[in-house]
């Protein structure tokens, strides 16, 4: 068929030939059928309190790891730390954190460590998501660093304890890592939790919460702006911190572009355990940061 009579948007669509009998793709994603199942039930299901969202993401990792070429991942670290010497040094002092939830009750309200404390707390919570274990490879230094302060990044970057407040922590990540990072390749395996983790959201959103979309496309911008405007957040020692005020916590860690919105009853909603916000959500302009 000449390409003219062909449809503008099948246009260059080859046919693949091969003697496989299953699926082959150069994509190792999607040659992955555990994956394959496990993004379309993530992407197109209803919520349900039979599979609570944080189910997904124990599902998942995995299946992350298995996918993973670890060799490959540990030379990218070994190459950028040569050319990064914050990175480098980062990873040499190799400072990891033993905190019980306890520890956070000498802290006063308001502080970094006093409202973790209270967010725990009410929440019920636990701060210890994946057990602990001395990391033996770079890249399990900084997933263990990362889940330690995931709670913390919550906080500073505005994102409040809840499912529509999750993509503000997911989306600073995404944006400042690729900042401090200078190899695209290596900030991207670091973020695949953050960019598989945030498609919930947005997919399932747009799919079956539409009423609360206006929060979601909120909730990503204001984390974005965090991660254009700050420092290094994934690579602060926090803990230095915990004593301070919010807004003094966030200047002396370099975070800029932070704001604080309640999004409890939209994220209620959305995991259908609540009725819809009134007045419901609508597209409002970026609200304006903290002064720096």
């Amino acid at each position: 068929m000449a390409e003219v009579d062909t449809p503008y948007l099948a246009r260059g669509w080859l046919p693949v030939e091969t003697p496989s009998s299953v699926l082959v793709s150069s994509s190792k994603y999607l040659n992955n059928a555990r994956l394959r199942d496990w993004l379309a039930m993530i992407l197109l299901r209803r919520n349900g309190p039979d599979m609570p969202p944080q189910s997904e993401m124990y599902e998942f990792l995995p299946i992350l790891e298995s996918l993973r070429d670890h060799d490959r991942i540990e030379a990218l670290f070994t190459a950028e730390r040569k050319e990064n010497p914050a990175l480098d040094a980062w990873f040499r002092e190799g400072f990891v954190s033993r905190y019980r939830i306890e520890d956070f009750a000498q802290y006063a309200p308001g502080t970094l460590g006093g409202i973790f404390h209270q967010w725990i707390t009410q929440g019920s919570y636990e701060i210890q998501i994946v057990p602990w274990s001395e990391p033996k490879t770079q890249l399990e230094f900084f997933n263990l660093r990362s889940g330690q302060t995931h709670d913390f990044e919550h906080i500073l970057t505005g994102g409040g304890f809840n499912f529509m407040g999750e993509l503000v922590p997911y989306w600073y990540r995404l944006t400042n890592v690729f900042k401090f990072i200078r190899n695209p390749e290596l900030a991207a395996e670091v973020n695949m939790i953050q960019i598989f983790g945030s498609l919930r959201y947005t997919v399932r959103t747009m799919l079956h919460y539409p009423e609360v979309w206006p929060t979601c496309v909120n909730a990503i911008q204001r984390g974005m702006r965090v991660g254009q405007e700050s420092d290094a957040l994934f690579m602060a020692r926090l803990e230095d911190h915990f004593h301070l005020p919010l807004a003094e916590a966030r200047a002396a860690l370099g975070v800029r572009g932070a704001v604080d919105v309640d999004t409890d009853a939209e994220g209620a909603f959305w995991a259908q355990r609540g009725p819809l916000p009134s007045p419901a959500p609508t597209m409002q302009p970026l609200a304006p940061a903290e002064p720096a």
